[in-house]
């Protein structure tokens, strides 16, 4: 890190940098997240030393320095817990910003709130740590809930995060929408997807865009109402459709609209070779609203339940608050021992 640090110190200071400001975003982004990484080592080599020290002072006698001793071991502890998720974010669009849609699955006002759970919580899981957040695509369900959204979530390692999300969500409770208080099961899925850099090659030809405008629903004033803003892309070849509404502006809707289908078209791509590695490897994974990666149970009892790597929490009104560090940390653990026995992982996609 240190060798990359100094060949990126001397990037940023050659007189063209800004001749390309993406490549200079992109560059001083990287130079800033090496700079941190460093500044954690160093840190917890400087802690690893006072521990040493207070129980040189313990072992002389000192009864105070054990109890500093201890103390510092804590922080010490923390600090290698923080470096040994950082080493589960090490792929290689981890960095990036995210893109997110979350859609329901079968069984009309009951799914559609469901989904509207989940947005919420993945958005308030977002905010809480200081990523920026901006809800590109809302389209509400009939009477209740949603029919899809899609959000950008802009900030370091956002991607690398919220691909421990990616998956089917089942969701257990009495429904609102039942006036016989029946027991439920409903489904959503959430799709994650990095924010592809313009320097990476996305072949979008024009003639296989179908383009449509649209008046943008929700609030927004009476020019919401009045003009075509909205606009809806739909990849022809993939059958890929993508909206944003959030500007007034048509052109900057289609610009986000591009953006986000750049890099569904790119994730598609690496699910197609992802498939391919796991026909030569003989494995099979069943993506379906039968999979799901999570369990939210509101009755007969309260709990939530990952069923990839166990964790759960009966706290379920502070996990679809956004709770959810315990089961992204624990995901990526299991992610990262899979990719040390060599084992396939399909977890950034539906």
């Amino acid at each position: 890190m240190s060798e990359r640090l100094a060949e990126l110190d001397e990037l940023a200071s050659r007189n063209d940098l800004w001749n390309n400001a993406d490549k200079a975003q992109t560059l001083l982004r990287e130079r800033s997240s090496v700079q941190a990484r460093l500044g954690g080592l160093r840190k917890l080599r400087e802690g690893a030393e006072e521990v040493k020290l207070y129980l040189d002072m313990a072992a002389d006698g000192e009864e105070e320095a054990l109890a500093e001793a201890e103390s510092r071991l804590a922080q010490v502890d923390q600090e290698v817990a923080k470096l040994e998720l950082q080493r589960m974010l090490g792929g290689e669009h981890d960095l990036s910003n995210a893109i997110v849609n979350v859609h329901p699955g079968a069984g009309g006002t009951e799914s559609q709130d469901w989904a509207e759970m989940l947005l919420r919580m993945l958005l308030r899981w977002a905010e809480r740590h200081g990523y920026k957040v901006q809800v590109v695509e809302h389209l509400s369900g009939e009477g209740a809930g949603i029919k899809s959204a899609t959000f950008t979530v802009e900030g370091e390692y956002a991607y690398g995060y919220l691909r421990a999300e990616a998956g089917v969500h089942r969701l257990v409770r009495i429904s609102p929408f039942d006036a016989n208080a029946r027991r439920h099961t409903s489904f959503a899925a959430v799709l994650v997807t990095p924010e592809i850099d313009e320097d990476i090659e996305i072949d979008i030809r024009d003639e296989d865009l179908r383009v449509d405008t649209y008046r943008s629903s929700g609030a927004g004033g009476q020019h919401v109402n009045k003009t075509d803003s909205a606009v809806r892309l739909t990849h022809l070849p993939t059958g890929i459709v993508v909206a944003c509404q959030n500007e007034r502006s048509q052109h900057k809707n289609k610009a986000t609209a591009m953006k986000v289908l750049r890099s569904r078209l790119y994730e598609l791509e690496l699910q197609k070779q992802r498939e391919k590695k796991e026909q030569i490897t003989g494995e099979k994974r069943e993506i379906n609203f039968g999979s799901q990666i999570r369990s939210y149970v509101l009755h007969p009892y309260r709990m939530v339940k990952d069923h990839r790597t166990g964790v759960e929490s009966g706290n379920t009104d502070a996990v679809l608050d956004g709770d959810l560090d315990s089961f992204i940390e624990a995901e990526l653990l299991r992610q990262a021992g899979s990719e040390d026995g060599s084992t396939a992982d399909g977890a950034g996609s539906v």
